[in-house]
């Protein structure tokens, strides 16, 4: 009953009383013993125990418990989510604030100092001391480093504890949003070995969870660490993580009660799923995108008339309509999103709609009077991917582009699929800042880093990344964000049409809080430890 857990959500954040909620709990058919009981649990706040049993997208058969390799939701939320903690953190209000570093500071946006919190222990009993933030650090920089994260770490230049428990970071320049960087989901803090290195593969971290076994691309179980650093979090007594690719397998399991919460129901049902009773379905609006790359340095996505002319071919409201089912926001080829701080108007950027004639100009343009496509696509990539190219090849056709959708394994997808195949189905959770974003994904860095999914590679919009970093007047730095979207959205090879909101499902059993974190799904990928059992 979603009403009545709408009504749990605001008694316990304290907008109406215990009295008023009784009252409409009755008014929805609730018995009063019951009405009064769910009140008590619900005024009495978290409680601990419970096995969560969660279903999650994106694993694969090759992932590891190394942070630096970690690519999608799965391991995101194992890692940073149960068994790791990062230097700060995206609370549930999106707001950065300490995590392991108790506070930070600089004189100059340059070097920045983190103060680390002070009885800190990892999963066996040793304490958390600076040589293991250096080494995790260290970890994503060097020339032989395939991290995710090297994109936006590559500009420390200089890495160095100062004691037990403070260390400093020089970059290469000032860069006003460094902090918000360290929460990175590569950058969990493992315990360091005596050569410098890090333990990886006990899964050993200072997180909430202790690992106790994981089969990749499978199932993850992890235990209470009865011994957190943080007071009132991790509730649940254990955790069952599994990776279940299909949307209709996870849905039954919640239905069945196999599953307590589950990642995307299809938003063509969740109306319907949410109605049965003891279900509920809820949404949070961040930044993730659905994308589709093209490789850049291959024809014929060498040919940005030809890009331009896909641009103008997809029909982003039909997209909303039929496969979103209004549980997204259109999107305009830019990879920043609503809850980002610079993000271009429609007065700046105007949004870019279906144009059947501009598409045919754009391949007149290109010297193309029909051409033939494939585009890769899997669920992995994004739900009803599939669905979703099959309208792109409809409304691109009369344009005289051909697409073929060619379905991927699921398994994977991102070792096989994405950055192999010259145009696929991608997409990203989005970041908290513009520069990270852009420095992840879009940088000539993101190249050397494994993580540009087009190639893209513009000498403009490299002097703006590096200037907007330092630049303190609010209006100058807007204008060069606000410019380097303009860039991409008129010279990548990218296609951006939706921002899709994060979905799930759950038991009624499993109690939230009133507020939660956008950055990524499940609160941020911190409901294992700010989420209780009923």
């Amino acid at each position: 009953m979603k009403e009545l857990n709408n009504l749990k959500a605001r008694l316990g954040a304290g907008q109406i009383s215990r009295r008023d909620f009784i009252r409409n709990a009755i008014a929805l058919g609730v018995a009063t013993p019951t009405a009064m009981s769910i009140s008590n649990t619900v005024l009495a706040g978290p409680t601990k125990g419970g096995i969560l049993r969660q279903a999650l997208t994106g694993a694969s058969s090759s992932d590891s418990l190394d942070p630096a390799t970690f690519l999608d939701s799965y391991m995101i939320n194992v890692g940073m989510g149960q068994l790791r903690n990062n230097l700060t953190e995206i609370d549930e209000n999106n707001q950065l604030v300490p995590e392991l570093a108790e506070s930070w500071d600089t004189t100059d946006g340059q070097t920045w100092v983190f103060n680390l919190r002070k009885g800190v222990e990892f999963h066996n009993g040793r304490s958390l001391e600076a040589n293991d933030v250096v080494a995790s650090i260290q970890h994503h920089l060097g020339d032989d480093t395939n991290s995710g994260a090297k994109g936006i770490i590559s500009q420390v230049i200089d890495l160095r504890a100062d004691g037990p428990s403070q260390v400093v970071m020089k970059l290469e320049g000032a860069n006003a949003d460094f902090p918000y960087l360290m929460t990175d989901y590569h950058l969990g803090i493992c315990p360091a070995n005596a050569n410098g290195t890090i333990d990886i593969e006990s899964g050993i971290g200072t997180g909430g969870y202790k690992l106790d076994s994981h089969d990749p691309g499978v199932r993850t179980l992890t235990s209470r660490n009865a011994n957190y650093w943080k007071e009132g979090r991790a509730h649940f007594d254990g955790i069952e993580t599994l990776f279940i690719a299909d949307t209709g397998a996870r849905e039954n399991g919640l239905i069945s009660g196999e599953l307590d919460v589950i990642t995307s129901p299809d938003p063509r049902t969740a109306g319907r799923l949410g109605q049965r009773p003891g279900i509920d379905v809820f949404y949070t609006d961040g930044n993730q995108h659905c994308t589709l790359p093209m490789l850049s340095d291959r024809a014929p996505y060498d040919n940005n008339n030809l890009v331009m002319a896909l641009k103008y071919g997809i029909d982003r409201q039909e997209w909303l309509d039929k496969i979103w089912y209004g549980y997204a926001s259109l999107g305009n080829d830019i990879p920043i999103g609503p809850a980002n701080r610079y993000r271009a108007t429609d007065d700046e950027i105007p949004q870019r709609g279906y144009d059947l004639d501009k598409a045919k100009y754009y391949m007149k343009q290109a010297g193309l009077s029909s051409i033939d496509l494939q585009i890769s696509v899997a669920d992995t990539a994004f739900q009803n991917s599939d669905d979703a190219m099959v309208l792109f090849a409809e409304t691109a056709r009369p344009a005289g582009i051909n697409i073929e959708v060619v379905r991927k394994p699921d398994d994977g997808y991102w070792s096989n699929v994405w950055l192999v195949d010259s145009w696929c189905a991608s997409y990203w959770g989005g970041r908290p800042t513009e520069d990270w974003m852009f420095s992840q994904v879009y940088s000539a860095n993101a190249i050397d880093t494994g993580w540009s999914e087009t190639y893209f590679n513009n000498p403009e919009f490299e002097k703006l990344l590096v200037a907007a970093r330092a630049e303190l007047d609010d209006a100058k730095r807007r204008n060069m964000y606000v410019e380097m979207q303009r860039l991409v959205h008129n010279n990548c090879s990218v296609i951006i049409p939706i921002f899709s909101s994060f979905g799930h499902a759950s038991t009624t059993d499993v109690m939230r809080p009133n507020a939660m974190a956008s950055n990524w799904e499940f609160d941020g990928h911190k409901n294992c430890e700010r989420w209780w059992m009923a």
